[in-house]
């Protein structure tokens, strides 16, 4: 595929390698362990939901697996379309900050761009005051994907979108189904099922049901 940002990519490249050597670390770091940070976000939302309603804890279940179903299409379009690094491709630009990846492990989209805006919109569906968080945090990690030198920046635009289009299908899909089996799971007779889907939101106890003293 060709497009018309290998000036762009050059530019973030060149930019990169003018910035500080913490701030060259930094976005090492970040576009490898930043995922981490989506992954903490989801236990997270799991752990609350254990004690909210049947369809919220389906919500909370069901962001990290469309993140992963996000994932998975990625990598089919990577294996359809085989779009070469541009580490490689783009003649002239500054050496990537970090590794070029080997031949056969194709730029376009970058996944690592669809799994942060998966997981950015399914955590906004679990919580919609986390949008706030997750939004920046995937644009961070679509940019430093450019930053280092990996990518494209039409990779990681693709990426985003792909992955917020899957997160909000797959989640909306699934939030019935998934609903009706937080629901069953809760009156198992399992120890460890009742723990992984926790307690529910406790019954409200109305205030004639109170013994008068």
């Amino acid at each position: 595929m060709n497009f018309e940002d290998s000036g762009l990519y050059r530019d973030i490249t060149d930019f990169a390698h003018g910035t500080p050597m913490w701030v060259q670390h930094g976005a090492g770091i970040w576009t490898e362990a930043g995922l981490l940070v989506f992954v903490a976000l989801f236990a997270a939302g799991w752990w609350r939901a254990r004690r909210d309603s049947p369809r919220a804890f389906a919500i909370a279940v069901l962001a990290p697996l469309a993140t992963a179903v996000a994932y998975v299409c990625s990598e089919v379009l990577k294996s359809a379309i085989t779009e070469e690094r541009p580490c490689r491709a783009v003649a002239g630009a500054a050496a990537s900050l970090a590794e070029c990846p080997p031949h056969g492990d194709w730029s376009f989209p970058s996944n690592h761009a669809t799994i942060a805006g998966a997981a950015a919109v399914a955590l906004a569906l679990v919580r919609r005051a986390l949008l706030w968080l997750t939004a920046p945090l995937a644009l961070l990690m679509a940019f430093s994907r450019v930053f280092v030198g990996v990518h494209y920046p039409h990779d990681v635009v693709a990426g985003l979108g792909l992955g917020i289009l899957v997160a909000l299908v797959a989640v909306r899909l699934g939030t019935g189904p998934a609903t009706r089996l937080a629901r069953a799971m809760r009156t198992s007779s399992a120890p460890a099922v009742r723990w992984f889907t926790g307690p529910g939101t406790a019954p409200v106890t109305s205030y004639g049901s109170h013994a008068r003293r």
